[in-house]
């Protein structure tokens, strides 16, 4: 049996996939300067005999692997950037980039996507269809790597996208699906309040900046409270608020940062429009002016149904994944929405939690770590959600849902 195959074959590079997450974790590169990354991932495949396109819109690499017979196309993905965090883990694999560590997970995403590649390509004279194996830069750093491979046509003609993140929090063997929004959009906002500054012991005669600023951070709390339908999700926080430091100078100018989180595309309009009606109303108060900039991120991560439906039978296949559940929609974003904005498919999350941590360290914490364990549990579904999809055993089951 294929199905069979594949996971007998990943389990035997199961050390091959090990080896090559630690030699990333320890050579971690940041968002659109992955370049020796983007080269190891190329140099794999062209190694292994895979038709490999460089440069994808930018530094993305996209392998391509057909089979004997003919049948769909389908895609699978994995990004490959770092983030700029100081690594405190205690491994002999640590980060030797001071200041860039593998604190989400990326370096297992790739190894795994790596492994999967090599089997599907030695599989291929009894295999039908093609594969494209999207290796994804820049995730984390909007406006993320997504926009340009699509541009650059790492999406033609492909008929469903499958991804997955290893997910710390989710105990190994633990497998979470969502149909509908599971991550959601993240926006960003910067408010500076224009005042009139001077002497701190003369207020009556300034526009206080800062005082304006902190009752606006207070009126910015009646946006999702009381103006957004609480059916609706969403998040809105300010993470930055800065302004002058002089203790005895009222300062001319404050500014606030944030982020707003959505799912839904009009309570995300809504809230852009009223976070401005708020700075005005505040700013008019207390005579201040204003600059206001709303920055659109990832959109919300919406998985199609049929497509979640089939990767739940993929996974009950998978021996290792003992619990296979429905997963809260996550707050962070992601850069895959763009993907199932143009194709059908779904995205889930692999269970990865350490086996000997009651509590894992959460995704971009310095002590983040993965169970390495949970990229074969990854491997296996995306392998035979691959594979599967081929199949007339399959299409019947996607056709009947």
């Amino acid at each position: 049996m294929l199905q069979q195959k594949v996971f007998e074959k990943l389990e035997s590079y199961y050390n091959e996939m090990v080896e090559i997450r630690r030699y990333l974790h320890q050579n971690p590169e940041l968002s659109f300067k992955e370049l020796k990354t983007a080269k190891y991932i190329s140099d794999f495949y062209t190694n292994i005999g895979v038709q490999v396109q460089k440069h994808v819109g930018g530094n993305g690499v996209v392998a391509r692997i057909k089979g004997k017979y003919p049948g769909k196309t389908v895609a699978l993905r994995a990004d490959f950037d770092a983030l700029p965090i100081q690594e405190e883990n205690d491994l002999p694999y640590k980060s030797l980039v001071p200041g860039v560590m593998h604190a989400c997970g990326h370096d297992g995403h790739t190894a795994t996507l790596l492994i999967v590649g090599k089997v599907l390509h030695e599989l291929r004279e009894e295999l039908s269809g093609e594969y494209i194996l999207i290796h994804q830069h820049a995730e984390e750093y909007a406006p993320g790597g997504a926009i340009s491979m699509i541009e650059d046509g790492c999406l033609n003609g492909v008929d469903v996208i499958f991804g997955t993140h290893l997910w710390a929090p989710v105990p190994c063997g633990t497998l979470q699906y969502r149909k509908g929004p599971i991550m959601a959009a993240a926006d960003r906002f910067t408010i500076k309040i224009l005042g009139y500054g001077g002497h701190g012991a003369q207020p009556h005669k300034t526009k206080d900046a800062i005082v304006t600023a902190s009752q606006l951070v207070i009126n910015l709390q009646q946006v999702v409270s009381r103006r957004v339908n609480p059916i609706h999700s969403a998040v809105l926080s300010v993470g930055s608020f800065t302004a002058d430091n002089a203790f005895n100078v009222i300062a001319d100018t404050a500014t606030l940062i944030g982020t707003v989180r959505t799912f839904n595309e009009e309570v995300r309009d809504q809230i852009e429009t009223e976070i401005e009606q708020i700075i005005k109303g505040t700013c008019l108060a207390a005579g201040c002016d204003y600059d206001y900039l709303y920055e659109r991120g990832y959109p919300a991560v919406v998985n199609h149904s049929d497509e979640t439906d089939f990767l739940i039978n993929c996974a009950n296949d998978v021996s290792e994944l003992t619990n296979i559940e429905e997963a809260s929609p996550e707050m962070g974003g992601e850069d895959f929405a763009y993907y199932l904005q143009k194709v059908k498919g779904t995205f889930f999350f692999t269970g990865a939690k350490p086996d000997d941590a009651d509590v894992a360290y959460p995704h971009h914490h310095p002590k983040f770590n993965i169970n390495e364990k949970a990229m074969l549990n990854a491997a296996k579904t995306l392998g035979n959600a691959a594979i599967s999809y081929q199949t007339a055993e399959n299409k019947d089951k996607l056709a009947a849902f």
